[in-house]
Parts: C-alpha cells; structure tokens; sequence
C-alpha cells in the first residue's frame, strides 16, 4: 500500500515570506521518503490562483512556483502521485495545467439517474425500509443533487421514522425529508391574513403556469408554510435526466420564475419583494441565454462572458437591452396567461389557503380543465433543470 498525504492548500499560506514554500518542500520530501505515496492537496486554488498582478503577494508567488519545482521534478522512480482538487478550475494558473503537471482534469459532477440509485442504495443499506420505499423513484426525483445530499435524505428519512417510533423507514419519511434538504426546516412564522392571501396567490401562480407549459418542470409540492428564508415555496423536481432546451423552453422557464410576481399583479395590482429569488433566476437564466447561448432576439453564432472587459460599452449596452426583452416579453406574456386562466389561479390559492399544501395529485385534480398553453418546440435531448428554489 501507498502512504497518503492529505494538505489543505489554504495551510501552506502564511503572511510571512517563505513559509508557505518551504512548507511545500517538507511535505514532497516526506512523500519521497516514505514512497510509493500520494500527495493529495484539497482547495488547490488557495495557492494556485492565476497570477494576474492584481491582489497577488509575493507569498503567494513563492508558494506556488514551490510547487510548481516540486512538480516538475519528479521522474518515475519516485513513485509519487500528486492529486488535487478545486471547485475552480477556471480560476487556476495556467502554469499548474501544463503537461507533465496537472494535466489530467477528472470533472465530479452531480451523479446521473443511474448513480443517485446506486449511492441511495449504499446509505439505505442496513436501514429497516418499508415496502412502500421505491429507491429509484426517490433517484427520478433528486436530479442534480450531490452524494453528501443524497446521504442526507437517507439520514433524515431515517430520524423521521425514529421521531415517529414507526420500526421501519416509509415512503413519506424520505418525502419529507428530500423536502427538509432542498428547502430547508420548516418554521412557523407568524404572518397576517393578508400576506397569507398574497403568498397563497404568488406560489398558486408558480404552480399553475408550471402546468401550463406541460412537462418542462412538473410541480411536485406547492406550499406557504414556511422553510429556511422562504415563506413559501413551490417544488419543482424533473421526471428525467435533462440536458438540452429549446429557446422556447427557456422562454417558459422565465414565465414560471415570474409567475409568482405576475400573479401579485394580476390579482393585487401591486408587487411584493417576496419574488426576490425568482428575479435572480430570472437574471442569471437570460443572461445566459444572451451572452452564453446565443439565444437573444439578435440571431448570433458568437458566445461572450457577461464580464469580459474585452467587450465595448456598445456590445454590452445591446447584450443588456436584449436581456431586457426577454424578461420583459417573459413577464407579459405570463400575466397573460394567468389571466387568461385566472379561474384557475382562484381554485389553487383557495386551496392552499385552505390546506397550506398541495401535492402534485392535488394540484392534477384542480388544473384537470387547464390545457397546456405552452411555445415549447420538441427537445432533442433535455437540460438538467434547475428545481425552483423557494421565494
């Protein structure tokens, strides 16, 4: 077996010049000592930042040619291994990247539909599940969520039954607690009959116009009991792996972030800051369709960073104004529909107003009259969907 040598990059910098370097130097010379070994070093980029003469100390700089000396001095007899990891790849020098260095990059995503049953699989084993317990249905629902996520829907799921004395783990205890880990604890905060009404309007909104476009995001709960920062939320998990969209797609994306905030006008003639969330959504969404995807009113085969300074003042006002149809044309046509279709809207705020929940059986009986009323062209393959956060 090898020896491992695990180091936090953010523990070789030090405000003293040359700690940081010859910090680097004893942990390789351990490492060579002891070989076979493998030097692990985590948050790579607190050392290996791009130097790009702004902000960067001279310690900063030691430290990281030290390791760039101990990198390239290795040679097969050493019997080495140096491994790293960061969350930042783009944001490494590039000199760390060169062949003979960091040259192999192994991207650890969010696990696909396959690899979310297989890592519930390991955490539900040893726990007494019911009969009722479908893993693979819990997989279906939890796309894009990462192994520690998924180990904690287990855990919880596993303290509810314990909480209840049941003997063995249901259904609905990881119902619950999928619910507690993508929207966080429930609380009960006191709110008037009045911000009720608007929080039952403004989800009912979110949820209604999640079925009128049909199945891009189908709503798996909707609610205005309260959880984390949220006075309410609706739930939206994708049925199956997603990875490309449409223009159009997206379009109804931003009509479901916004239909919160367009049924408070719709019905209130007025807007909250209660859709706070959604305008960030909505913003990070149509910059990116502007500026990464090329999916702006003005036809283009070109792709640009929003911050790349190499960009005119020109480019930028045009890109910003063109972000600015999106959601404008995104926010009209939704009030639209949810007036269109405002019976519809009635029926679900009065129920949860009257229940505070809905689940998607629920929200299917009130909306069995409601057709589709969406632009969306046929995907070619499918985007791994961003749920709806709460508000």
């Amino acid at each position: 077996g090898a020896s491992f040598y695990m180091q936090s990059a953010s523990a070789f910098i030090e405000m003293f010049a040359g700690l940081g370097a010859a910090r680097i130097r004893k942990l390789f010379e351990e490492a060579r000592r002891n070989a076979p070994a493998i030097v692990f070093i985590d948050e790579l980029d607190a050392v290996g930042a791009a130097r790009t003469g702004h902000g960067f100390n001279r310690e900063q700089d030691q430290t990281l040619n030290q390791l760039l000396v101990e990198l390239d001095g290795f040679e097969e007899r050493d019997q080495v291994v140096v491994m790293g990891a960061s969350n930042r790849l783009q944001d490494l020098d590039s000199a760390l990247l060169r062949p003979g260095r960091f040259d192999r990059q192994v991207l650890i995503d969010a696990p696909d539909l396959a690899g979310r049953e297989e890592i519930l699989g390991v955490h539900t084993r040893g726990k007494p599940l019911a009969s009722d317990v479908d893993v693979k249905l819990i997989a279906r629902q939890t796309s894009g969520l990462t192994g520690a996520e998924l180990e904690n829907i287990a855990n919880e799921a596993a303290i509810f039954a314990g909480r209840e004395k049941q003997q063995f783990v249901h259904q609905e205890h990881f119902d619950a607690a999928m619910e507690r880990v993508v929207a966080g604890l429930q609380k009960r905060r006191v709110v008037t009959e009045k911000e009720k009404r608007i929080l039952a309007y403004h989800e009912g909104g979110h949820a209604l116009m999640s079925h009128l476009v049909g199945d891009l995001i189908p709503v798996q709960k909707v609610t205005i009991i309260s959880r984390g920062q949220a006075l309410g939320y609706t739930l939206n998990l994708p049925s199956e792996e997603r990875y490309l969209h449409t223009t159009e797609e997206f379009q109804d994306l931003l009509k479901i972030y916004l239909a919160g905030r367009g049924a408070e006008q719709v019905v209130f003639g007025r807007v909250t800051n209660g859709a706070a969330n959604d305008l960030e959504k909505v913003t990070a969404l149509a910059r990116a369709m502007v500026f990464e995807y090329g999916m702006s009113t003005v036809v283009t085969s070109r792709t640009m960073r929003a911050d790349n300074y190499a960009l005119s003042e020109e480019t930028k006002r045009v890109r910003d104004q063109q972000q600015a149809q999106l959601t404008d044309a995104a926010y009209e046509d939704a009030q639209r529909l949810l007036r269109k279709h405002r019976p519809a809207l009635d029926r679900v705020a009065n129920a949860l107003l009257e229940k505070e929940t809905l689940d998607r059986e629920e929200l299917d009986t009130l909306l069995a009259d409601v057709e589709p009323d969406s632009r969306s062209s046929e995907t070619v393959g499918t985007v791994r969907v961003v749920s709806l956060p709460a508000d």
